[in-house]
């Protein structure tokens, strides 16, 4: 029995390790949320109304997780905004979940830190808890079906990556993985 009970924990390493080389940088992904419907939430923004993810259904979604005392955070949330300028004419949505304990501070974050995509307080992490959010920052690319594609838990925002990942969600139909 313990030798089959290892045996069974290396194939499951073995296809972690598959997952990780075949999907690139989201090999630090949680293997529970990729492939699976994105959990639907309503969440206020900083700036302006509610911003619930299930309006989004049909085009592809960005979505991070930040917080004030994440020394990356900045730097990712900037380069986001880059590819949002770039791919928002496309259809691309960009949204950004603070995980931040203090709303005020979460708030003071986004007047210094603004961004032309909506930055969305989830004071409660509910959100963060649903999409198994162990390490900031993470982001998780979502395709048109509502299908979560794609997860990077690290600190290089720049990594080519993501835009291969971000155009392959653009050139996906409704309902293709």
């Amino acid at each position: 029995m313990r030798l089959k009970h290892r045996a069974n924990r290396t194939s499951g390493l073995c296809l972690w390790v598959y997952c990780g080389l075949h999907l690139g940088a989201a090999a630090a992904a949680s293997p529970g949320i990729l492939a699976q419907r994105a959990p639907d939430f309503a969440l206020p923004a900083a700036v302006g109304d509610n911003v619930r993810l299930s309006e989004f259904l049909g085009q592809p979604v960005v979505l991070t997780f930040w917080s004030s005392r994440c020394s990356t955070c900045a730097a990712l949330l900037a380069a986001l905004d880059r590819y949002y300028a770039t791919y928002r004419s496309s259809g691309l949505v960009v949204l950004a979940v603070s995980v931040e304990d203090d709303p005020q501070r979460a708030m003071q974050y986004a007047r210094t830190h603004p961004t032309s995509y909506p930055l969305l307080l989830d004071q409660a992490k509910a959100v963060g808890r649903a999409y198994e959010i162990e390490r900031l920052p993470t982001t998780v690319l979502i395709d048109r079906s509502g299908v979560v594609r794609y997860v990077h838990s690290d600190d290089r925002p720049g990594d080519a990556s993501y835009v291969t990942q971000i155009r392959a969600l653009l050139d996906d139909k409704v309902g293709t993985p």
